[in-house]
């Protein structure tokens, strides 16, 4: 029997319930923002990854054909083991939690009609990534031709969050803001322990792998456009990068959009974990971070620590040296984020659901729960299907 056939006839909902309860006016310069998700297409039967992205997109054509699809737009990525989900520009918390949940059930539902799911993971737990076919493309092949091996890298599930900003100098501003942040995010994110049948050992393999590329990291701090310029300039003049586009920083400058771009974070299971994270980034790019933030060094230690130990483990401060547990670093980013989050009205509900993630533990970690109670990756994999279509209520069942 698949795991299509063990889905729960009445699924709990999600949604607007991530962010619930009456919502006070938002402020009218309260910053846009938005999020990209991509995800895995999996055989539910077998469990592996299947590249058949490009029959989970006709399906969705199929559907849409003669109504009107959510605001999401859904699309392909590099391999053809993945689809993306890129979500409408938002103002408020509810409204990207509707969307996000809307755009996870179209891709489920289009999946389920070619006989195959969506994961959310940041990596693949069963099946070979390792030279992926390529979606058609000549960017994807110039990368692919560039870059030789590390393509592997590409085989991987992030998410992307956008906030908006006016100008230059606002967008590299946020930059700077969101940057001390960037191991926290990451930690609270976690969600790819697993990877081709084995545990890596560390909570976060995506954000290893993804280091690989010689264009990713976190990014300098920069105070001016000409500090950017010159750091793109680098990296493109070396070959790290083909163009601007493939500036793959922790956060950035958005190449086409008005937006500072979060990308450190792995695909969030479920769809509340996505608004957390989305709301939690927007909050921090609106309030000011202690200056001049923390070096490149210690930064680089601090996210592989966070990559290693997710959630449940320690962290390394990259501005004191020092470590503690990752849980009380959240909870400091949190506290860092409130006056801002206290603006938008969704201060309260965005503890609510953080204290709600801790309940039930991160992405990794229930990966690894799913996986210790009888030995079988195809239970991990289970899971992630469930939450991936049904939100934190799988998680907690």
């Amino acid at each position: 029997m698949s795991h299509t056939d063990r889905t729960p006839p009445h699924p709990p909902s999600v949604g607007a319930a991530a962010i619930s309860g009456p919502q006070p006016p938002v402020p009218a310069t309260l910053p846009t923002f938005g999020q990209e998700e991509e995800f895995f297409v999996v055989d539910p039967d077998s469990r592996l990854v299947a590249p058949r992205a490009g029959d989970v997109l006709e399906a969705v054509r199929a559907r849409f054909a003669d109504r009107p699809q959510s605001g999401a737009r859904l699309g392909a990525e590099m391999t053809r083991f993945q689809v993306e989900a890129s979500g409408p520009v938002c103002r408020t918390a509810e409204e990207m939690a509707r969307g996000l949940a809307r755009a996870r059930a179209e891709l489920a539902d289009a999946a389920a009609d070619c006989s195959l799911a969506v994961a959310a993971t940041g990596t693949a737990v069963l099946g070979d990534v390792a030279a992926a076919p390529l979606t058609r493309g000549p960017r994807y092949r110039a990368i692919a031709d560039e870059f030789g091996a590390l393509r592997d890298s590409h085989a991987v599930c992030g998410c992307h969050v956008h906030v908006g900003a006016n100008g230059t100098a606002a967008v590299l501003e946020a930059v700077n803001r969101l940057r001390p942040w960037l191991p926290a995010l990451l930690a609270l994110t976690a969600n790819s322990p697993f990877l081709r049948g084995r545990d890596t050992g560390h909570a976060s393999w995506r954000r290893v792998s993804w280091g690989w590329l010689p264009s990713a990291g976190p990014p300098p701090r920069m105070d001016s456009s000409a500090q950017y310029g010159r750091a793109v300039q680098e990296l493109t003049a070396s070959g790290a990068a083909l163009d601007r586009r493939m500036v793959y920083w922790d956060v950035r400058p958005a190449p086409e959009l008005p937006t500072a771009e979060v990308r450190v974070g792995d695909v969030a299971a479920t769809a509340e974990e996505a608004v957390l994270a989305a709301v939690l980034v927007r909050g921090l790019a609106g309030v000011p971070a202690p200056s001049p933030g923390p070096a490149d060094r210690p930064l680089r230690l601090a996210l592989w620590r966070a990559a290693r130990d997710g959630l449940e483990g320690e962290a390394f401060d990259p501005a004191t040296g020092e470590s503690e547990p990752a849980r009380a670093m959240v909870e400091r980013m949190f506290a860092h984020a409130e006056p801002a989050l206290a603006a938008a009205g969704e201060a309260e509900s965005a503890a609510a659901l953080l204290e709600r993630v801790i309940a039930v533990g991160s992405g990794a970690c229930r990966q690894r729960a799913a996986y210790a109670r009888r030995g079988r990756l195809s239970d991990v994999v289970d899971l992630l299907v469930r939450q991936t279509r049904y939100g934190l209520a799988a998680a907690e069942e």
